[in-house]
């Protein structure tokens, strides 16, 4: 008898990615579409749009993408499992349900919930503390939901289930939630929900495991029909990763392993609702032509609560882009910014409004998101970007109108202010706490016009923190002298955010340079790569069976996702920026690893 193969497309990576998706998947052999949409900002985003109409709350496109293939997908019976209910999971249900109707389907969809924390929160608020800063809650939130777990989707899968619709949910649970409805798994297989958990971390993010954003960029070819993600998964855990036929982009092992670390802090204990996963161990086979086994994942029983992220408004903010060109155009935009900011003062002053409660001033193009370290002064053609905050949203007002005025008033070379004046917009914060699942309650499944059933969640944790272990000895630089490269020579790399921290894997391009990066790359090196921008601790985790490190860098987004006033708030250019490091390394290994063009430059 054969083994049974499960086959999961990851369809969607955010809200916002191309509808190509999905044809793209329906040509290979499918079983399930995973579509995940939501992020923390999402949420926020969804949530005001609730406010302003009730039927909404929902990523529009979930529904406008699937109604095009839902015959085919109905006539294949291939199903389909999404967070993309978000803030109103029963808006989106009864807009898919009228789609099918319309064209003539009569698919079972299902809509878990639960995740919604708001209600409990007056009863929370006494003992509720910020994960990282320890403040308490807010006065008022605009949302603030659970990750809920798999169990949920794998209940409505099997009541029969064709569509399943979450709200906040851990992105990864989508496929495991699959995967335990098809094997059986038990709650308590905490192998196998871990190595479940890594197949949908994998596919979460759509094209990023399939040479989306990676290091090599310029080795993955097909851009713009880039590959979407196909995992075969078996009931021991393993999968193997490939794509659609004719299709562009690349599936490595160092494609894979950029994807394996993304946004995870310590890849020993990436913890999520059922499981916690240990990565460190994880296994990465090339087995064909753009396929790549993946294996090892290990797992222990996860902790009695449930992660929340929270939102909440903290006044309003302005953004204006004016572009400059010709001779010192740094310099002009910096003096620009200043006039700017004393008019908009000046004007306060005189209607007696209170000070910006925040000022950012960023120089596209003189390398401004590198901080203190940037060194493009002579650039002759820059965009000012100048970010503001206020607790009034007249005060923005005032300022925004003051903006026209810069053509004519200020510096040479200005010629165009990009999108006009600019309209105040909500600032959005992020505010993580735990909850106990017990406080929560038990999340509901509804399937079509049935009544809806209570999925029972184990609430009892047995999650124990294990030892890390000692680093392995590192080698130092040969007899013959050191020599300086950059780290990009011997690694690749890819950064994520969580909230307001970032984290950063460094890849060995190969295992005999392991201990190298290990004695290299230290969080204190790390730490002084990116002064200015980083304020909080740096920690080193080690994945040894994915011949990687993962730092975690704390405070390093500038309050992070909409709160932030950087051009880069979610770090997602901290890994490049990490691989510009110079490292100190063997000569013989320096003339092996440079390009025939490079200087090397002998080390004191």
């Amino acid at each position: 008898m054969a083994e049974k193969v499960v086959n999961i497309g990851g369809a969607s990576g955010a809200w916002g990615d191309s509808p190509t998706a999905i044809p793209q998947l329906l040509t290979a052999d499918v079983h399930y579409l995973m579509m995940d949409y939501l992020a923390e900002v999402t949420m926020s985003l969804l949530a005001r749009a609730r406010m302003k109409d009730p039927n909404a709350g929902f990523p529009p496109d979930f529904v406008a993408y699937l109604k095009p293939h839902l015959a085919e997908i109905a006539k294949r019976r291939i199903k389909v499992v999404s967070n993309g209910g978000a803030v109103n999971p029963q808006g989106a249900k009864r807009a898919l349900e009228a789609a099918c109707a319309e064209l003539g389907l009569s698919l079972k969809v299902a809509v878990v919930e639960g995740d919604d924390v708001l209600p409990h929160i007056d009863a929370l608020r006494a003992t509720v503390r910020e994960a990282s800063s320890g403040e308490p809650l807010p006065r008022r939130l605009l949302t603030a939901n659970a990750y809920l777990g798999a169990l949920p989707i794998a209940a409505a899968l099997d009541r029969g289930a064709d569509i399943v619709i979450t709200g906040r949910c851990a992105d990864s649970a989508l496929a495991l939630g699959i995967l335990m409805h098809e094997f059986g798994w038990r709650a308590d297989d905490y192998d196998r929900l871990a190595a479940g958990s890594l197949a949908g971390h994998i596919l979460e993010c759509g094209p990023q495991s399939t040479g989306g954003v990676h290091t090599d960029w310029d080795k993955v070819p097909g851009w713009e029909n880039i590959g979407y993600p196909i995992a075969s998964c078996r009931i021991d855990g393993s999968f193997t990763l490939w794509k659609p036929d004719n299709t562009g982009g690349l599936i490595v092992p160092a494609s894979v392993v950029e994807q394996v670390l993304y946004e995870v802090g310590d890849p020993a204990a990436y913890m999520l609702p059922d499981v916690i996963a240990d990565f460190t161990q994880v296994q990465l086979e090339q087995v064909g032509n753009n396929r790549v086994r993946v294996s090892g994942a290990k797992g222990y029983p996860p902790t009695s609560q449930y992660k929340v992220s929270a939102t909440y408004q903290d006044g309003w903010r302005g953004v204006a882009t004016v572009s400059i060109v010709g001779p010192d155009a740094v310099a002009k935009a910096e003096r620009t910014a200043e006039a700017l900011l004393a008019r908009a003062r000046m004007l306060f002053r005189q209607r007696q409004f209170g000070d910006f409660t925040a000022t950012h001033t960023e120089v596209l193009g003189s390398e401004s998101a590198y901080g203190p370290k940037a060194n493009a002064r002579s650039a002759r053609e820059v965009l000012l970007r100048l970010v503001v905050d206020h607790a009034d949203r007249e005060a923005i007002d005032i300022f925004a109108r003051e903006l026209g005025s810069v053509g004519i008033s200020f510096a040479q070379g200005t010629t165009g202010i990009l999108s006009g004046r600019p309209k105040p917009t909500p600032v959005v914060r992020l505010f993580t706490f735990f909850v106990d699942k017990a406080t929560v309650g038990s999340p509901m499944v509804q399937i079509g016009g049935e009544a809806p059933f209570v999925v029972e969640v184990p609430a009892q944790g047995g999650y124990r923190a294990q030892a890390v272990p000692a680093a392995a000895p590192s080698v130092g630089p040969d007899d013959e002298g050191a020599i300086e490269v950059e780290l990009r020579q011997i690694a690749v790399a890819r950064s994520g955010d969580k909230g307001n921290a970032s984290n950063i894997a460094i890849i060995a391009r190969d295992p005999k340079y392991v201990s190298l990066i290990r004695r290299e790359v230290t969080p204190e090196k790390m730490a002084a790569h990116f002064e200015g921008l980083v304020h909080g601790k740096v920690t080193r985790y080690e994945a040894p069976g994915l011949h990687a490190f993962n730092f975690l860098l704390e405070d390093a987004l500038g309050g992070g996702g909409m709160a932030s006033r950087r051009i880069d708030p979610q770090g997602k250019a901290f890994g490049q920026m990490a691989l510009e490091m110079k490292i100190k390394v063997p000569l013989k290994l320096a003339q092996a690893i440079a390009p025939p063009t490079a200087k090397l430059k002998v080390s004191d």
